[in-house]
């Protein structure tokens, strides 16, 4: 079995004395894990570091087995999260939000995001909405996704500013009038507004948002408490961001 493609790197553990297995987002096969030999050498330590963008050639005997990668550098990014405690947070909360998708499942979609997002990680006025929308995507690729597009109510895709945290689908502002305290806000990034880089408000707005969503149908099921690599990031945004 062999394949060729293009991953980015979300972690690793050690394999014996010098060897790591090297888990990452592929392109076209997914979430996929395999053994890199002598991954802890000098010369391999740079490019294994989460957030690189690397393309891969993966072979193993039989499709189930674990394989053995071989790889090579494209966008070695990860320094330039090292010193961005948002970066480095941020990063650990991609990798536990991708680790929600079956193994070896195709999600090419998710996979652009990731690299979009790794462009951009240690901006965090780019990051903040960034890391909101993917947590949206993860929950559309779980089958859980929000429907943002119209009011639930009255099907106008105007003035959408809220969400129904039973439908989870957006409301307008005259239709949700009467019951705004029973509702979520929707950010104006997330209803298509045009403001590139929201403000702090509507970042707390849109985290409060997917925290309730991903608790109701990923963490609570699964019995997980909420990451505690979301919460690091949510603090170091804040410290970036808040007024």
């Amino acid at each position: 079995m062999e394949w060729r493609d293009h991953g980015i790197i979300l972690g690793l553990r050690r394999h014996g004395e010098n060897a790591v297995v090297c888990e990452m987002m592929t392109r076209a096969h997914g979430r996929h894990l395999g053994i890199v030999r002598n991954g802890r050498s000098r010369t391999m330590q740079p490019i294994l570091q989460p957030g690189n963008h690397v393309d891969v050639l993966w072979r193993a005997r039989l499709e189930e087995h674990l394989g053995e990668w071989k790889l090579e550098p494209l966008d070695l990014r990860a320094a330039t999260y090292m010193h961005s405690a948002v970066a480095l947070y941020g990063l650990n909360h991609l990798a536990g939000l991708t680790r929600l998708l079956p193994e070896r499942d195709p999600h090419p979609a998710i996979f652009e995001s990731l690299a979009v997002i790794g462009e951009n990680l240690a901006e965090a006025p780019l990051a903040a909405p960034l890391l909101i929308r993917y947590e949206l995507a993860v929950l559309a690729e779980l089958g859980f996704g929000l429907d943002l597009s119209e009011c639930a109510s009255t099907g106008e895709q105007t003035e959408l500013i809220y969400v129904s945290p039973k439908s989870g689908r957006a409301v307008s502002r005259v239709a949700g009038e009467p019951w705004r305290d029973r509702l979520f806000r929707l950010p104006a990034f997330l209803a298509g507004g045009i403001s590139a880089v929201p403000d702090w408000q509507e970042v707390e707005a849109g985290f409060a948002l997917t925290a309730y969503f991903l608790e109701r149908h990923v963490y609570g099921p699964r019995g997980l408490p909420p990451p505690e690599a979301r919460g690091a990031f949510i603090a170091a945004l804040r410290k970036e961001l808040a007024p």
